[in-house]
């Protein structure tokens, strides 16, 4: 394992790019443990830099990549000095598969090795990367990349990270790993491979196997992964239903609140006393966003906590700054709601968006968006009735995906995560018509800790001052002199 101290304080993995290289920096910094969102991390390195790089902060990454002709293969496809012309459209960059082409292998592990690689620099602090068991076809690229760029944790959730482990254990090795691929209707097992030494040759530099987190939200999954040596993780977050993001639907018989909420009662709270008898570290999320709070997971046996919203609208977040400050406003003037939607995720998982006027949460503004399905990291494999397997997303247009063999009803309500969020970072696509991608902010719905942090920095706080508030409590006072 490359981590030596256990961190108080986890930065959330939140969105895409959302958890920006420069926000888990600053996080590493000071000790505890900044994170990078490794969603979509191959598109945001080709969005950036047909954008130009400011900064040329990509570039000073990729200089450093060992495959330095790999390197230079992405630049040519997709820098741009100076950046796009005004209203052109970014170029697309190739969609991963089951069975991914050379270019999209080497985007996805660029994208990841760029974005750890930065949030590594100039310091010694813990880096980690978060991954969603969902985006399965990514998992092996994204996780070269990352440890390549040398990450020190692994944390995933959205679904049972079962195969992690092997992995990592697998990649550290310098071995052929393959990963089990869901796919609907399959009348056979399906993997999606990946070889490191096929791909970087004599490049390819020695590999020291992360840290791996599941992130649960029932003792009783953590109990299944820790049954054996090879699916159990090094520790576990315990996400309460408030964390924002994904969270687990509830247990039993699905209800809705008055607002179309799902509804969780005394069997989703988690047992931190069973948690803890699994004998390995863990760290709770969800409403745990105030020194107090930080306190009391301490106390409880968890090693810390993890939060997400607190550095989501803090300086260094990858949100836009125009969108950030109007989050802030609306959190000052009291005005700021979180929804649970149920039906808003392709993946089926209950999803959290900040209802905000103008946005892809207004109803309205998403009826008016023309259905599409142009990122794809949310779609599903499925099997054809030749034995092929085809790809297919609640949230493209409707006929296509019935063409498909979906269903009309499995549409209702879906939305297109993929391009709303990145449109919430500033990489949303241009489309030829004038139109661009509604935004879309995901947020937990515990905003006690955002709300206070606010009232002693009215004008915004830095990742900095919100590790400092949050381990407040924790610091024992000065020795009186004697």
């Amino acid at each position: 394992m490359t981590s030596t101290t256990t961190p108080v304080i986890i930065q959330g993995g939140m969105g895409v790019d959302v958890s920006s290289w420069r926000l888990a920096r600053e996080v590493s910094r000071r000790g505890q443990l900044g994170v990078v969102s490794g969603t979509a991390l191959d598109a945001v390195l080709a969005r950036r830099l047909q954008d130009g790089d400011a900064g040329g902060h990509l570039r000073r990454a990729l200089a450093a990549f060992p495959d330095q002709a790999m390197a230079e293969r992405v630049l040519g496809r997709y820098f741009r000095d100076g950046g796009r012309p005004q209203g052109a459209p970014y170029r697309p960059n190739p969609t991963l598969t089951i069975s991914p082409t050379p270019d999209a292998v080497e985007l996805a592990v660029l994208g990841t090795f760029a974005h750890v690689w930065l949030a590594k620099e100039d310091h010694d602090g813990p880096v980690g990367i978060n991954l969603l068991e969902k985006v399965q076809m990514a998992t092996p690229s994204v996780l070269l990349g990352a440890m390549v760029a040398g990450v020190d944790y692994v944390l995933m959730g959205a679904g049972i990270p079962r195969e992690v482990p092997r992995l990592l254990t697998g990649l550290a090795a310098g071995e052929p790993v393959a990963l089990t691929v869901e796919v609907h209707g399959s009348t056979r097992p399906r993997t999606t491979t990946l070889d490191p030494v096929a791909l970087l040759g004599a490049h390819l530099p020695p590999l020291t196997r992360p840290s791996f987190l599941a992130v649960v939200s029932l003792p009783s999954l953590a109990a299944y992964l820790c049954r054996d040596e090879a699916t159990r993780p090094d520790g576990f977050v315990v996400e309460g239903p408030l964390a924002g993001g994904h969270s687990a639907p509830p247990r039993g018989r699905l209800v809705l609140d008055e607002e179309g909420q799902p509804v969780y009662g005394a069997r989703d709270d988690a047992d931190l006393a069973a948690i803890a008898r699994l004998g390995l570290p863990f760290w709770v999320a969800g409403a745990y966003s105030t020194p107090e709070r930080v306190a009391q997971a301490r106390a409880a046996g968890a090693a810390g906590v993890q939060v997400g919203s607190l550095f989501a609208l803090c300086e260094e977040s990858g949100l836009t700054p125009a969108l950030r400050r109007r989050l802030v406003e609306e959190l000052a003037a009291g005005d700021l709601t979180v929804l649970n939607d149920p039906l808003a995720s392709p993946t089926g998982f209950p999803f959290k968006l900040a209802l905000l006027d103008g946005t892809a949460s207004d109803e309205a503004v998403y009826a008016a968006r023309s259905r599409r399905c142009d990122l794809s990291y949310l779609r599903q494999p499925y099997e054809r009735p030749d034995g092929s397997v085809g790809y297919r997303c609640p949230g493209e247009p409707v006929d296509a995906y019935v063409r498909k063999g979906g269903t009309p009803d499995e549409t209702t309500g879906r939305k297109c995560l993929c391009n709303a969020l990145m449109a919430n970072v500033g990489l949303g696509q241009h489309r030829k018509d004038g139109y661009d991608e509604p935004v879309a902010v995901t947020l937990g719905q515990d905003l006690t800790g955002p709300r206070r942090l606010l009232a002693e920095h009215p004008s915004g706080w830095t990742a900095g001052e919100a590790v400092d508030w949050l381990l407040s409590a924790l610091l024992e006072p000065a020795a009186a002199p004697a």
